[in-house]
């Protein structure tokens, strides 16, 4: 194991950093799936949704799902959807959420009282999604 990690895209460093800062706080949106799956907003669905401008990333395990009318706290931040996919991992689920605002979240939860039918029957239901604004990072777009 290393304390400190460098990540390479065609032959430049992206970020250096150790590993949780840069699984934490990826530098781009190359960064952010390189080292893990991330979810990204931008242009009108960033616009909509945290009332910004620019590229944000948003790991799927710090989204929860919560009932369409539930609402969001103050230092959060939440979207409307429809879970479109449900894919079952033993441990964790991975669900698939079209927002209203027009892309696709993942989210990812562990399966302490979840069982795989009961994870399954969950495609088509509408959800809230919720996250701390912290946990949606600003990143460069190189692209």
């Amino acid at each position: 194991m290393s304390d400190r990690l460098a990540v390479f895209n065609r032959g430049r460093i992206e970020q250096v950093g150790a590993p949780a800062d840069v699984y934490e706080r990826p530098a781009t949106a190359f960064v952010a799936g390189f080292v893990g799956t991330s979810n990204l907003l931008r242009g009108e669905v960033a616009r909509t949704i945290l009332g910004e401008d620019g590229l944000f990333t948003v790991r799927p395990e710090k989204i929860r799902m919560v009932e369409p009318d539930a609402e969001a706290a103050p230092d959060e931040v939440g979207a409307l959807g429809r879970i479109s996919d449900v894919v079952y991992i033993g441990p964790d689920t991975r669900y698939i959420v079209a927002l209203n605002a027009g892309a696709d979240l993942v989210v990812t939860q562990q399966n302490l009282a979840t069982s795989s039918t009961e994870a399954l029957v969950a495609r088509g239901r509408a959800v809230r999604l919720v996250w701390k604004r912290e946990h949606c990072l600003p990143i460069a777009d190189l692209a």
